[in-house]
Formats: C-alpha cells, structure tokens, sequence
C-alpha cells in the first residue's frame, strides 16, 4: 500500500502543470532567476534523469526512513515534518474527543425511546451538523465567538484557547456521523435475541448493558472511529488554512505551491502509515470486544 501510495503522488507531483524546476528556483530565491539557475535546480532534484531514475532515487533513502531534504530550503523534512504534526495531532485527537463526548449523549437520548421526539430531535442535529461544510461552520465559530463575543482568539496557535475554535469545527462534524452509527448500533444490539433470556436468568439492566450490548454497539463504532480519525488529518488540512494554524495542513499546502516534492510525498507517506497503523489497531479492537472476529481472521 505505502508502495502503491508513494508511486501514485510522484506520478501526480510529476506530471502537474508547469515546470517543477522553475517553481522550485522562483519558491528559493523569491525573485526572477536566470535559465542557469532553473537548470542547476532541476539537475539538483533529479528533474533531468527521468521519471523512473527520480522515483528510485527518493524512494530507496525512504526505506531506510530518510524522507530526504526540501527541495526549497535544504533542510531535512523530518524535522519541519514533525514540528508540524506537533500542532496536527492535538487538534484531531481533541476534535476526536469533543466528537465522542457529544455524540454518546445525543446517540443515547436518541435510543431511550426510539421514534420519539427526542430521537427526531438528535437525528435532526446529526444530519445537520453532517451536512454543513467545514469551511462554513469554522467560519461561523470565528464570527461567533472571535468577533461578536470575543471570547476566544480566531487565528494562531500560541495557547490552547487558540485550539478551541478548530477543535470544534472538526469534532462537531466528527460527533454528526458518530451519533448515526451509535444509534443504529444499539437498537440493533437491543434488538438481539438473547437478551430476554439474560433477563429471565435475573441480570440487571445495568449488567446487559454493560456487559452485552455495549460491546455489540461498540463494534460499528470503532470502525467510524478509524475512519473519522483519517479523515480529521485529512479535514486539519482545510481548518489549518481558515484558522492560520501552522501544522500538516499548511505544510503540505505550502509544499504543493512551491513544487517541493519531498515534502508532499513525506505527509503522504506519513498519512498512509498512520491510516494502515489505524487499521490495524482497529482490528485488535475488534478481536477484544468480540474474540468470534478474531477466530474468523486466524
């Protein structure tokens, strides 16, 4: 798959329009450059090899964990890589956290009489706060609470107040889809028909609950969960942009401006490893909460 990955965004990166070499020259030295410089840069990031000689030669340091040196500044990626996903992670595990705490009690008034106006009323805020883009609603936060009650800051990373706003533009659409797939998975765990017969042997509500149909609803859950988890580096990207933070999302965007192949292929790569390293978290999960899953897989 990383293979597969790294091979497609070189094709992409290498085929975009324009002259990668130029960009690149233009990017460094921030004014016009003569034709010999464009050529010394394009012999300098292996432009005039070819496509294959250029993939070789930045793929094989990668097996060896090099993700190489900006074709911009010089400078090792790893270490700007890293400074950038310092700011990255916070803000998609807390949006992954503000979309767990909000999602189980809208998912579990939904449940408590389903049909009802209370489960009208969650699914109601669920598909709304699915269908509103992320770019509208990071800008109504800032409008809200920057402008007209300045409560919080709009833009920057400097304390975690400045975290809140992002945070909340991720995680409130993080907690619309996890409310749909709570929901639906503990009807259906109630809907099990062992369950009577559990009743019938004296175990509280609690113990069913607890013990059953928790772990049966959870199952669903986690697979959302790794998605969602994907998906809020891959939506950090857009809310970076609208709140100004530094982070993947400007890293990769400014890297793309500036035609600075390492660098994109270096969040790629790290986006892919994280979602395979997800996945298979996700699968260990499963085989806890159910050891069935785990035997089908051996």
């Amino acid at each position: 798959m990383l293979t597969g990955t790294a091979l497609a965004t070189f094709t992409l990166l290498w085929h975009a329009p324009g002259d990668p070499a130029l960009t690149i020259a233009l990017a460094r030295f921030q004014a016009q450059v003569p034709d010999a410089v464009i050529e010394q840069v394009r012999a300098e990031a292996g432009f005039d090899a070819g496509f294959w000689p250029a993939f070789l030669n930045w793929f094989g340091p990668l097996l060896r964990g090099d993700l190489g040196q900006s074709s911009v500044t010089g400078r090792d990626v790893w270490p700007d890589l890293l400074t950038a996903m310092f700011y990255t992670m916070p803000l998609a595990l807390t949006a992954l956290i503000i979309g767990i705490c909000a999602a189980i009690p809208l998912a579990l008034l939904a449940t408590r009489h389903p049909g009802g106006w209370l489960d009208r009323f969650a699914i109601a805020i669920a598909s709304v706060g699915a269908a509103i883009p992320q770019y509208w609603l990071g800008l109504l936060l800032i409008l809200l609470f920057a402008v007209q009650l300045q409560w919080l800051p709009a833009i920057g990373a400097r304390t975690t107040a400045h975290l809140v706003l992002p945070a909340l533009t991720l995680g409130l659409t993080v907690a619309a889809s996890l409310t749909r797939i709570m929901r639906s998975g503990i009807l259906e765990a109630r809907g099990q028909p062992f369950l009577p017969a559990l009743e019938r042997r004296g175990i509280t509500q609690r113990g069913i609950g607890r013990d059953h149909i928790a772990p049966h609803a959870a199952i669903p859950v986690m697979t959302v969960l790794g998605l969602e988890l994907a998906f809020l580096l891959e939506g950090a990207v857009l809310v970076e942009i609208i709140f100004a933070r530094p982070g993947l999302g400007s890293f990769l965007v400014q890297a793309i401006l500036t035609r600075d192949f390492p660098k994109v292929q270096a969040v790629v790569i790290v986006a892919a490893l994280l979602f395979v390293i997800i996945n298979l978290l996700i699968d260990l999960i499963y085989a806890l909460l159910d050891p069935r899953i785990g035997e089908t897989h051996a």
